[in-house]
C-alpha cells in the first residue's frame, strides 16, 4: 500500500476510533450539523449511531466495513433502497456483504418511479431519486434513534456533474470518504487490503441512467435493460452498459458499451446478443466503438459527467 494512502487510512481509523470512544452525548438533528474542520472529527461530538446508505457497490461497501470495524456493529446500520431502478444482482451483493460483516441490514422500498418529475427524465433526474432516498433514510434514522446518515460519495465524485448532491445537502446526509479526500482508486486499493470482494467490482449506477434524457422512464423498459445487461454479463463481460433509446417511429435502439479491451471480443457474440436483445424488444442493436466511459449520456451537458 502506498504511503499517502496509508496515511489517509490511518487518519480515518484514528478519527473513527475517536468517534467510537465519545461519551453518550445528545443526538442532534443531522440537518443542522455543520462540520468543523475535518468532518469526521465533528461527527464524534454528538453522534453515536450511523445509517450507511448501502448499495453494495465499491464505495458504500468500503464505508460500511470501516464503520463496522471502528464504530462497531451495534452502532452501524446498513440500509439498502430497493426499486425498479436497482438491480437484483446489486441487492444480492449487498445482502451477502452485510451478512458477512455481521451488520444489521435493512431493506426499504423507494417510489421515485411514481414521481412524474423523475419519470420525465430531465437532466436533473438524479435529484428526484436522491431526494426520495435520503428523505426516507432520515425518517428511518429518526424512528430508530440514529443520529447520522452517511453515503459513499468519494472525492472524485465531487468533480462531476451530480444533481443528486443538492438533495444530499437538503436532507443533511454526509459523505466521510469525500471529506477525507479518498479517491475511487484509493478506495479500491484499500478495499483489496481489507479483503472486500467489491475492490475490483465494475462501477454501478441506477438503471435510469441508461435512458436518453427527455425519454420517459417506464417499468417495462427498466426490466428490459436489466435482463439485457444480465445476459451479456453472463457471456463473460464484466462491464456492460446498455444505453436505451426510443426513436421517433417508436422503435427501440440499444447502444452497448463494454470495456475498451472487450470491444473486439463482443463482436464474436454478435448472433446470440442480437437474438436475445431482439427477444427483449429491441429493433436495433449497436456497439459503441469508444467503449464504456462514465456518464456517456451526459456528453454535451455543461458541468461534466455523472
Amino acid at each position: 500500500m502506498e504511503a499517502h494512502l496509508r496515511r489517509k487510512l490511518e487518519k480515518l481509523k484514528e478519527l473513527l476510533l475517536s468517534y467510537k470512544s465519545e461519551g453518550s452525548g445528545a443526538a442532534s438533528d443531522s440537518r443542522s450539523h455543520k462540520p468543523a474542520g475535518n468532518g469526521l472529527v465533528s461527527y464524534n461530538q454528538s453522534h453515536k449511531k450511523v445509517i450507511v446508505a448501502y448499495s453494495g457497490g465499491v464505495d458504500s461497501s468500503f464505508l460500511l466495513k470501516c464503520c463496522v470495524d471502528f464504530l462497531g456493529r451495534e452502532r452501524t446500520i446498513a440500509v439498502t433502497a430497493v426499486s425498479p431502478t436497482y438491480t437484483q444482482k446489486e441487492l444480492q451483493t449487498a445482502r451477502e456483504i452485510s451478512q458477512g460483516l455481521g451488520v444489521s441490514h435493512k431493506i426499504i422500498h423507494t417510489s421515485e418511479v411514481d414521481n412524474p418529475n423523475f419519470k420525465a427524465n430531465p437532466q436533473n433526474r438524479c435529484y428526484y431519486c436522491k431526494s426520495e432516498l435520503f428523505s426516507q433514510l432520515q425518517l428511518l434514522a429518526k424512528k430508530k434513534g440514529v443520529s447520522f446518515v452517511l453515503d459513499g460519495t468519494n472525492a472524485d465524485d465531487l468533480k462531476d456533474y451530480r444533481p443528486g448532491s443538492l438533495a444530499k445537502k437538503e436532507q443533511g446526509v454526509s459523505s466521510p470518504l469525500a471529506e477525507v479526500n479518498l479517491t475511487k482508486e484509493e478506495i479500491r486499493a484499500a478495499s483489496k487490503e481489507l479483503g472486500l470482494k467489491t475492490w475490483d467490482a465494475p462501477q454501478m449506477s441506477c438503471l435510469a441512467s441508461r435512458f436518453a434524457y427527455g425519454q420517459e422512464i417506464g417499468l417495462e423498459d427498466l426490466s428490459r435493460i436489466e435482463k439485457a445487461e444480465d445476459y451479456i454479463r453472463g457471456l463473460g463481460f464484466k462491464m456492460v452498459r446498455l444505453r436505451h433509446y426510443r426513436l421517433s417511429d417508436k422503435t427501440l435502439l440499444a447502444r452497448l458499451e463494454v470495456n475498451k479491451e472487450d470491444v473486439i471480443k463482443i463482436a464474436n457474440h454478435q448472433s446470440p446478443i442480437t437474438n436475445r436483445l431482439k427477444e427483449l424488444g429491441y429493433n436495433y442493436i449497436t456497439l459503441d466503438l469508444e467503449g464504456y466511459r462514465t456518464g456517456s449520456m451526459n456528453e454535451g451537458i455543461i458541468g461534466g459527467n455523472i
